[in-house]
């Protein structure tokens, strides 16, 4: 473990030269890519500093154990061993996480889509019910939300809602709410009190910079056409909203949130960006090994990964096969213990795979 922590120590020194050098900024994205790496190796070396310490103490006080015969001093060294070893057996757990391979992406802010899907009028409520849970989640968090396009339902909550999220290790968090959620209650519209099952699917891309992913203004296609409303009817006589077709890929992103076109076009190039660079992330993870791929964020957008139970008050996490019964608190926003728990089941996985990589 410490020839491990002390080789990623000589690349933080390495990087630390890189970024410190008189040409780092000569190339911007190369110093933002090292600054990056930067930032994430500090967490494994401060551990690294603490853990060769301790090492060193632990051999310190078995030499003494060993070689003295002053029964006071002995004693005093067994007592410290007795405090250092475990304390090394936490920090044996703690680099094996932090040595899991990260995703880059991690890092990254995010653009969460809902969209409703099975269950009609119901459905759009609880994509709306799904984006209010993810904006008190935010807020929690000291991240900052910032609608992109809405497409309002019939009777309340939206048919599909586009917003991004800004903050530190956004995607990091939300990577793990992709999937279909599902919602079992009591319709508004139900007259005979029937439990009915809805659905909202929910879609979250880490939002790529343009160093992630370079677009030829000559493969976009922009269209513009009249912000609308709920019931299709136009808010504006102004043709503001902005529809991007990225021409070699099909993929399409729109903005209508804004009332300058200008700023509805840098939203919707956001987004398209994100979808690209979602592409290519897709294709490099399946030119990867299967170890690499885990079920907890296996980003199957068609899974069942979550239950929203309102006649018992029940959340039941699928993937992880979890049920609280804290229902409202959940739809409050608080869902950071659903999102631990995946994180540790990600991280377990991960481990398992790294082992059995290593045996073959």
């Amino acid at each position: 473990m410490l020839d491990k922590l002390s080789e990623i120590h000589d690349r933080y020194i390495e990087v630390e030269g890189l970024i410190s050098s008189k040409d780092a900024m000569s190339d911007m994205k190369r110093y933002v890519l090292l600054s990056k790496e930067y930032k994430d190796l500090e967490p494994i070396i401060k551990v690294y500093s603490e853990y060769k310490d301790l090492i060193s103490n632990i051999r310190e006080a078995e030499n003494i154990i060993s070689s003295t015969n002053d029964s006071e001093l002995k004693d005093m060294a067994k007592d410290e061993l007795d405090l250092m070893l475990p304390r090394k057996a936490e920090l044996d757990e703690i680099s094996k996480v932090l040595l899991i391979p990260k995703d880059p992406a991690d890092s990254k802010n995010a653009v969460m889509e809902i969209r409703a899907g099975t269950g009609g009028d119901e459905a759009s409520i609880f994509a709306g019910d799904l984006y209010k849970m993810y904006l008190a989640f935010s807020n929690s968090k000291g991240w900052v939300t910032e609608l992109i396009d809405v497409a309002e339902g019939t009777s309340g909550g939206f048919k599909e809602i586009i917003f991004n999220v800004n903050g530190d290790n956004v995607y990091g968090q939300l990577k793990f709410e992709s999937g279909v959620h599902r919602v079992q209650r009591v319709p508004q519209t139900e007259t005979q009190g029937r439990v009915h099952t809805s659905a909202a699917s929910v879609i979250v891309l880490p939002e790529a910079e343009e160093f992630d992913v370079e677009i030829n203004a000559s493969d976009i296609r922009k269209d513009t056409y009249c912000s609308s409303g709920p019931g299709g009817q136009s808010v504006n006589t102004t043709y503001s909203a902005v529809r991007l077709t990225h021409v070699p890929t099909g993929v399409v992103a729109q903005c209508q949130d804004q009332k300058s076109q200008h700023k509805n076009y840098e939203k919707a190039l956001k987004v398209l960006r994100s979808r690209i660079y979602e592409i290519e992330l897709n294709k490099k993870l399946e030119e990867q090994s299967e170890h690499r791929k885990t079920m907890v964020a296996s980003g199957d957008r068609s899974e069942k990964i979550r239950t929203y139970n309102y006649p018992q008050g029940r959340v039941t996490e699928h993937r992880i096969s979890l049920t609280k019964y804290n229902l409202q608190s959940t739809m409050g926003g608080d869902i950071q213990d659903f999102i631990d728990q995946l994180q540790i089941a990600e991280n377990t996985e991960k481990l398992k795979q790294g082992s059995v990589a290593n045996h073959e």
